[in-house]
């Protein structure tokens, strides 16, 4: 595998302080100690999770890289945060998707819960004793908030919960899940209807469902919860009751879809090492096949599209860590992010011809894993059509303004990373 250990390029030097430098450096050299070679490991074994990276993560405190330092977080902000997951995900995404995931529910915490609550669950999350999940994705709505089934109804001074919950990053890792449930009588309209709830993974009538490999991402589980008649007490919703729509629309679009981007971006620069690599080192008429325009043309494409993806990817951010509104800027870094990746893979492939095709080749897992940046934080329909709302200038909730400008690392400290 190429080498993926590099300095940042001065293009992102706007975004990033000396601290950030130094925390870039300290992720490259994990991810090649560390990270590659549970990659190998997990390719080879893709019914397991992988728990001891996560162990790894946490015992630096990255799950908590958000999470102010009076709760025992780092504090350092989201262009850090996105330092994290995109030079983890250069060399194994399935590691980088651990990270990403637990870190959605820990941004919920944030903006939604009390002190008493944040005192309660971030200290854990600081120094790594406890993984969170967020449950919002159903068997039969999928990600269409409206149409959850998922029911807590009121008991005593508790709720009770009950319904399924798919596709959950972390399910089988996470000692807390914050679940999304429809607490209000049929008719009452989505955004006062569900409310968000903390649900240990202890307790009686939770169950998780068997590991399940998928396309990629070997190693990460994103699997069912089982909620058949959970009890949890009134202190464990998050937010106000029928603020979940809230709750888990504001978390998707400050870390959901920033965390995506920083994914693709990851994969899409391994895809364009790996390639570069394999056309210098083929020989072909007398030369290289790098030395053939007609695929120079090719790379040429696949530079310009890296280039503008992480610029995307670190702009937005930088834009949420000073407070200022861009939530549209955090979609379009994750929907062409997507995109421009999801391009770059397709031409790496046809660039190795059959070579690409070859179980134990790199490229092919690269190929595999992008796919699985699409579905999550709404797919690429849901982002255009976000993004026009911001084209017509219709009145939307814009999250980044209202939430990040209240957040104790919304102007983090340079020396915090």
């Amino acid at each position: 595998m190429p080498a993926t250990s590099a300095p940042p390029p001065p293009a992102l030097r706007p975004y990033l302080t000396a601290r950030h430098e130094l925390l870039w450096n300290e992720v490259d050299a994990f991810a090649a100690e560390h990270a590659a070679p549970r990659a190998v490991r997990m390719e080879a074994a893709p019914g397991r999770v992988e728990r001891k990276v996560a162990d790894l993560m946490a015992a630096r405190g990255w799950f908590a890289v958000t999470v102010p330092a009076a709760f025992g977080g780092l504090g350092a902000g989201h262009v850090a945060k996105t330092v994290l997951i995109h030079r983890i995900a250069c060399v194994s995404a399935a590691a980088a998707a651990i990270l990403q995931a637990t870190l959605i529910p820990v941004g919920a915490l944030l903006h939604f819960a009390t002190t008493e609550q944040k005192a309660r669950w971030l200290p854990g999350v600081s120094d790594g004793s406890l993984l969170l999940s967020i449950a919002v994705t159903e068997p039969t709505a999928g990600g269409h908030i409206g149409g959850i089934e998922t029911t807590a109804k009121r008991t005593g001074n508790g709720w009770v919960i009950t319904g399924s919950k798919v596709h959950i990053g972390n399910s089988h890792l996470a000692g807390a899940h914050l679940v999304l449930a429809r607490t209000a009588e049929p008719g009452v309209r989505t955004s006062q209807a569900l409310t968000a709830l903390m649900v240990e993974s202890d307790r009686p009538g939770l169950s998780v469902a068997h590991h399940r490999p998928g396309l990629g991402l070997h190693g990460f589980s994103a699997g069912r919860l089982d909620l058949n008649h959970v009890r949890v007490p009134a202190g464990n919703v998050v937010g106000e009751i029928g603020q979940g729509l809230s709750v888990a629309q504001s978390s998707s679009i400050l870390y959901g879809r920033p965390n995506l981007a920083a994914v693709s971006l990851g994969i899409h620069e391994a895809v364009a090492a790996t390639t570069t690599s394999y056309l210098k080192g083929r020989p072909r008429y007398r030369g290289a096949l790098s030395d053939l325009p007609v695929l120079r043309d090719r790379v040429g494409d696949m530079e310009a599209r890296l280039r503008a993806a992480r610029i995307l990817a670190y702009q937005a951010v930088h834009l949420l860590d000073q407070g200022l509104s861009c939530d549209a800027d955090l979609i379009n870094a994750k929907y062409l992010g997507h995109q421009w990746a999801m391009t770059s893979a397709q031409d790496a492939m046809e660039l190795h011809g059959a070579h690409a095709l070859d179980r134990d080749y790199l490229l092919q897992r690269l190929w595999r894993d992008i796919q699985h940046t699409h579905p999550p934080a709404g797919t690429g329909e849901v982002q255009r059509i976000r993004l026009s709302d911001a084209a017509f200038d219709e009145d939307h909730i814009q999250w980044s303004e209202r939430l990040a400008a209240e957040a104790a690392w919304a102007q983090p400290d340079p020396s915090a990373a």
